[in-house]
């Protein structure tokens, strides 16, 4: 069987068929209801309102509209829910928001059904008012980003005439409290509307939802592959992938990032919506993480999948990553963010910057890079910094504490735990944002943070390591490839015969696969699902499949790599 090539909207027929439109969502309406239409706050939610309107007077009824985000609490009240004394007056950084997105509005308001009507109470937080149905309207993370990015984005309660947005609050304030409203309401919602086209948007009754959900959690499932577009990125994606060719570059692909990632359910050619893989995790977190990775970890998906490439772009900054305690203290995330570099292209002559040499000196080290971000004063950072060949196949480990970098000419699988929105900088080259300015570089935070540990000949013994046989048969080999005691995962590599197959558990534990080299592969659970996996691409196998097969395609060798939570 043919291997196909990387498919860049993998979709889940797991659901009945997809409607289209408000005028088909709201014919099931009747007067005397109370529709709470939720979702987050990047949604054009004029457009909505407009638009439930329109339909529900095509279908004769009238729909009197309350606007919640007019009950938002007045704007430096919001600003205080944001604050930490530890991270105040930080400009990129701020603790994970523990607030509820009640706190967000100084009244809830008292929404009363009209005998004649169907009365709409719509916007971030609606389903906080009474009702008799729910609605989402969803948004994937992405479109959030890129309306910060361009300037025309709001952060959540925020009124116009305060400015643009920032992604500090987004990232940090906004999401997470959304995320958990989303999370909690989930079960009750009657019909999740995906409104990528604002006009016309794709939708799925809220029982539907869930069944396909709930079949989702005991198949393999891909999530949305995304590349975003940074000023060190690569090419290797859009002229290997196919991935984003008019963007400048295919810098960041995130294959497989819990907060971000969704999940294309529908028909395989037809109309299809996208659910957050958090929205999956979060009903069936026993079933996708395992019991005792759910007892750790909650509903947080632990591990992340994306690929950095700077094939035709430049250096990554040298950067290091919170040490736990910190990362729990400061920053408020309860796991760290250990990381893994696995080399699927190394340039001629490529290197990974990795660890401290042994003769490093530190106050010399911080000399040089306070001058770099204070008087654009240049460095040779591997007077301090380690490097290695970026030997393609090799994995990299990176515990927090470490600082590194992966040089450009590569492409980079990191294999990492799930938090991703904390490198702290030593060193970016002095290099400039779009708009011309040095981008942020965190010294002090970096310093913080730096585990002098890693340095010298440890780094090589310990984060650079070989391959070590676990298991072997006719026609494969399984090797540890990385794993280290303070890192709660680990990662493998299995290396198929042309036409071998290897038989495989999930032993109660969720695994992610991305085939590395080759043409690509079959999965098969003993539960009768199966999913067909092409080069580059990742693939969930969530803890409750249990057994299954992997099959090699193509006429050569196929390797592909493990991970999964020790």
């Amino acid at each position: 069987m043919p291997a196909r090539g990387y498919e860049a909207d993998p979709r889940h027929a797991v659901a009945e068929a997809v409607g289209t439109g408000y005028r088909d969502a709201a014919a099931t309406l009747v007067p005397g209801l109370v529709l709470a239409v939720d979702g987050p706050a990047a949604v054009d939610w004029d457009c909505v309102s407009t638009q439930i309107h329109d339909a529900l007077a095509a279908h004769g009824l009238a729909a009197p509209q309350v606007d919640l985000r007019a009950h938002f609490a007045a704007w430096p009240d919001i600003l205080g829910l944001g604050s930490g004394a530890l991270l105040e007056g930080d400009p990129d950084f701020a603790p994970l928001s523990q607030a509820g997105l009640g706190d967000f509005f100084a009244d809830l308001p008292a929404v009363e059904a009209a005998a004649d009507a169907v009365t709409v109470v719509f916007g971030p937080g609606a389903a906080l008012a009474a009702h008799d149905r729910l609605w989402y309207v969803d948004l994937p993370k992405r479109y959030a980003e890129a309306q910060i990015a361009t300037g025309l984005g709001r952060n959540l309660g925020q009124p116009a005439e305060t400015g643009p947005g920032t992604s500090r609050r987004l990232f940090y304030i906004d999401w997470p409290v959304l995320d958990r409203h989303r999370d909690e309401i989930a079960a009750d919602i009657d019909l999740w509307i995906d409104a990528q086209d604002p006009e016309s948007p794709n939708w799925l009754e809220g029982s539907a939802l869930r069944e396909a959900l709930r079949l989702l959690a005991a198949r393999p499932f891909r999530t949305r592959p995304t590349f975003n577009t940074t000023s060190w990125g690569g090419h290797w994606a859009q002229k290997e992938l196919g991935f984003n060719t008019e963007a400048p570059n295919t810098a960041l692909g995130y294959e497989l990032i819990a907060p971000e990632s969704g999940i294309l359910i529908g028909d395989e050619h037809g109309a299809c919506v996208e659910v957050p893989l958090q929205v999956l995790v979060a009903l069936h977190p026993r079933e996708v993480l395992g019991e005792q990775v759910h007892e750790v970890f909650g509903t947080s998906f632990p591990i992340r999948f994306d690929y950095l490439d700077t094939v035709g772009g430049g250096n990554l900054s040298v950067h290091c990553h919170p040490q736990s305690d910190y990362m729990r203290r400061v920053f408020g995330w309860p796991y760290t963010q250990h990381e893994t570099y696995y080399m699927m292209v190394g340039g001629e002559g490529g290197r990974v910057f990795l660890g401290l040499r042994e003769d490093a000196d530190l106050q010399g080290f911080r000399r040089e890079a306070d001058r770099a971000v204070h008087e654009a004063v240049p460095f040779d950072i591997e007077r301090y910094v380690q490097s290695f060949p970026a030997d393609p196949h090799q994995l990299f480990l990176i515990p927090a504490g470490t600082p590194h970098g992966s040089g450009e000419g590569n492409v980079v699988l990191e294999i990492s735990a799930t938090p991703y929105l904390y490198s702290l900088r030593f060193y970016d080259w002095l290099r400039k944002d779009g708009a011309g300015r040095q981008r942020p570089v965190h010294v002090e935070r970096a310093f913080e943070n730096l585990d002098p540990a890693r340095s010298g000949q440890a780094v090589s013994r310990d984060l650079v390591q070989s391959p070590r046989v676990v298991r072997s048969g006719e026609g494969w080999r399984e090797d540890v490839i990385g794993q280290l005691p303070e890192m709660f995962f680990e990662v493998r590599r299995l290396e198929l015969a042309p036409e071998g197959s290897v038989n495989q558990s999930t032993d109660g534990r969720f695994h992610v696969l991305n085939v590395v080299e080759g043409e690509g592969l079959i999965v098969e659970a003993d539960n009768g699902s199966g999913y067909t996996l092409a080069y580059a691409e990742t693939l969930t196998i969530p803890a409750t499949v249990g057994a299954y097969r992997v099959r090699a395609l193509g006429e050569g060798p196929v390797r592909y790599v493990k991970a999964f939570v020790r």
